[in-house]
């Protein structure tokens, strides 16, 4: 649920969503309802969302038993949630391009909420395909190695054995990248071998990425990233912005 960044940029969304677990949790479980709900399916080897959504529940530790409620809950007759996918897109300052995916029961809350954070903080919301066309859709699987004890080659190795496509090394932890439909069983593969994942989720990557300077431009635009971010609506934000070190 956090903006596409170097993963050091990404750990800071990252503790800051930590002190609200329950609300990422609440996102995820949506997600999976979803899931089930489309792929008219609670087991994951035959519903491929669902088991994309799984894996990036148990890389951020949502317990097995708040998983297995979620789908029974998804799968009962009594479910009256109704949710629909939209994303929006446009500009934050400095020409960032922002995706931000949502889940809601009520388009039209939505759609104001989302116009209004571009608004207030000197972006703008455009039409449907205006940003994406400059971002690919990847899965994408964060290894921990923050005491630096694994060799980069032997997790390459395992990665694509497991079938990912590429790795990029970076300070702390390897960043795996797959196709779409093969984040789960890349996961799976990666979690069986003991390594420590940190995300595993499906990504808007950017194909390329922008630099902000200005200090009231930095600001506004933290500040509207972190308002997708809170809204219980949004369950991810995509951006091109290249953060300092």
């Amino acid at each position: 649920m956090s903006g596409h960044s170097k993963w050091h940029n990404i750990q800071k969304t990252k503790g800051a969503q930590d002190a609200k677990r329950a609300q990422a949790f609440t996102k995820i479980a949506r997600e999976m309802i979803v899931a089930v709900k489309e792929g008219g399916s609670g087991d994951p080897a035959n519903n491929s969302r669902l088991a994309t959504v799984i894996a990036k529940a148990k890389a951020v530790n949502m317990p097995n038993d708040n998983i297995k409620r979620t789908i029974e809950k998804a799968l009962g007759s009594g479910n009256t949630d109704n949710y629909e996918s939209i994303t929006y897109e446009g500009y934050g300052p400095c020409g960032v391009a922002i995706i931000v995916e949502t889940m809601t029961d009520n388009r039209n809350r939505t759609a104001s909420e989302v116009r209004h954070y571009f608004d207030k903080y000197g972006g703008n919301m455009g039409a449907t395909g205006c940003v994406s066309w400059s971002f690919d859709k990847k899965g994408v699987i964060v290894v921990n190695n923050e005491d630096g004890d694994l060799e980069e080659d032997t997790v390459l190795e395992a990665a694509l054995e497991a079938g990912a496509d590429d790795m990029v090394t970076e300070e702390g932890v390897f960043t795996i990248y797959t196709d779409p439909d093969a984040v789960a069983s890349v996961a799976e593969y990666l979690t069986n071998a003991k390594y420590e994942l940190l995300s595993a989720q499906v990504e808007m990557v950017p194909q390329n990425t922008v630099s902000v300077t200005g200090e009231d431009d930095v600001k506004n635009l933290r500040k509207m990233l972190d308002m997708f971010e809170d809204n219980d609506d949004v369950q991810n934000v995509w951006n091109n912005w290249e953060e300092d070190e």
